[in-house]
C-alpha cells in the first residue's frame, strides 16, 4: 500500500537539494599541486577508486533524500471506519419575521413568545433524527441559510440558538424561505429530501410567490411539509417602553392557511396547525414518521506512523557517507 503524507509540502525541499548537490560536485576547485605537463599521466588507468569516486556525494544525496521524506509524515492508513445509517435530507425553514414575538404560547401557565416555543420544539426534532442530514434557513423580508446541510447537529443547534427577531427587515417572504431551501437540497442525492416551513402569517415580501415556489419544490421531487403557527385574530403582543418595562396590547393577527395547504398538497406533504404548544410538539412528532434513506460516511481514520524507518535509514546512509569519505575516498591535499 503507497504511504500518505501528512505534510507533502515539505517535498518542495527536493528542487533544493538537487540544486545543492549539483553545485557542490561540479564547482571547480584549485588544484593542490600544481603539474607543468599532463603528458606522462596520459597512459595511467584509472582505478576503481577514481571510478566510484561519485559515490561518498551520491550518498549523501540519499540520505538527506531519506530525511526529506521523514518531514513529510510518511503513513499507512490501518483501518478506516465507515459509519452506515439511514436518513433523509431535511431543511427546516423557520419565519423569524416581527409577529413571531407574540406571545400567545403558554408553558406552564407563563407566557412565552411564538419564536422561542418554536426553537424549543425544533431542538427536540433535531436530536431525534440522529440519521438525517439537516439544514436551517430562516426568512423575513428575505431568506438567508444559517445552516448547510449536515450531521453535526450540535453545530446547528449551537446557530438555532443565535437565531434572533429585528435582524432581517420586517415582512413575510414565505417563497423566498421555500427557494432558499431548494438551493440547498439541489445537490443531495437523498432518496428523501423534505422541507419543513413554518410560518405564522401571511406572504407580503419577496419577489417569488408561495406556489411559484412550491411548484418548483413539485418539479424537483420535493416534499414541503407547511406548519401555521400560532392563533389567529386577537393576540396579545409584548410592547416595551423607555424604561424597558414590557407591557401587552392586543394585536391582530392573519394567517394564509389555504396557501399552505395548496403548496402541502402539490409537493407531497401535508399541512399542519399548531395553535398550542401540544399541537406544535405533536407536529414535528409526526414529521419525524418520514421514510428513510441509507447513506454512508466515512468515519475516523488510524494510522502507523513510518517516519521513525526513514529517518534511522537515512541517518544510516550518511554515516556510511561519512566513514567512506574520511576512509576509502579520504582526499589528501
Amino acid at each position: 500500500m503507497i504511504p500518505e503524507f501528512k505534510t507533502p509540502l515539505v517535498f518542495v525541499l527536493i528542487p533544493l537539494l538537487l540544486l545543492f548537490l549539483w553545485y557542490v560536485n561540479t564547482r571547480k576547485k584549485e588544484a593542490s599541486f600544481q603539474f607543468s605537463s599532463l603528458c606522462s599521466m596520459k597512459n595511467l588507468k584509472s582505478t576503481w577508486r577514481v571510478r566510484l569516486g561519485f559515490l561518498p556525494w551520491a550518498l549523501r544525496g540519499l540520505g538527506l533524500f531519506l530525511l526529506i521524506i521523514a518531514l513529510a509524515g510518511p503513513q499507512k492508513l490501518l483501518a478506516q471506519s465507515r459509519l452506515k445509517s439511514e436518513g433523509i435530507d431535511i431543511v427546516l425553514a423557520l419565519d423569524v419575521s416581527g409577529s413571531m414575538s407574540a406571545e400567545d404560547y403558554l408553558v406552564h401557565g407563563e407566557r412565552v413568545s411564538r419564536l422561542d416555543i418554536i426553537k424549543s420544539t425544533v431542538e427536540k426534532f433535531v436530536k431525534e433524527r440522529r440519521d438525517d442530514r439537516l439544514s436551517l434557513v430562516v426568512f423575513g423580508s428575505q431568506a438567508y441559510t444559517v445552516c448547510p446541510l449536515t450531521t453535526d447537529h450540535e453545530w446547528l443547534l449551537q446557530n438555532l440558538k443565535q437565531v434572533r427577531l429585528g435582524v432581517i427587515q420586517d415582512a413575510t417572504a414565505i417563497g423566498s424561505g421555500i427557494a432558499t431551501s431548494l438551493l440547498r437540497l439541489k445537490e443531495s442525492k437523498a432518496k428523501s429530501k423534505v422541507i419543513v416551513l413554518l410560518t405564522d402569517g401571511v406572504n407580503n415580501a419577496g419577489k417569488i410567490q408561495p406556489l411559484e415556489a412550491a411548484k418548483m419544490a413539485q418539479a424537483l421531487g420535493f416534499k414541503v411539509y407547511t406548519i401555521g403557527a400560532g392563533a389567529t385574530g386577537i393576540v396579545p403582543f409584548p410592547v416595551f417602553d423607555e424604561f424597558g418595562n414590557k407591557h401587552y396590547e392586543q394585536a391582530q393577527f392573519e394567517l394564509d392557511e389555504d396557501t399552505l395547504q395548496k403548496m402541502a398538497d402539490m409537493t407531497g406533504g401535508q399541512y399542519f396547525r399548531a395553535a398550542d404548544t401540544s399541537s406544535l410538539e405533536h407536529i414535528y412528532a409526526q414529521i419525524n414518521k418520514l421514510e428513510k434513506t441509507g447513506i454512508e460516511q466515512k468515519g475516523f481514520k488510524q494510522y502507523d506512523p513510518l517516519f521513525g524507518y526513514f529517518v534511522v535509514l537515512g541517518l544510516l546512509v550518511l554515516g556510511l557517507e561519512i566513514i567512506l569519505t574520511n576512509s576509502v575516498f579520504l582526499k589528501i591535499p
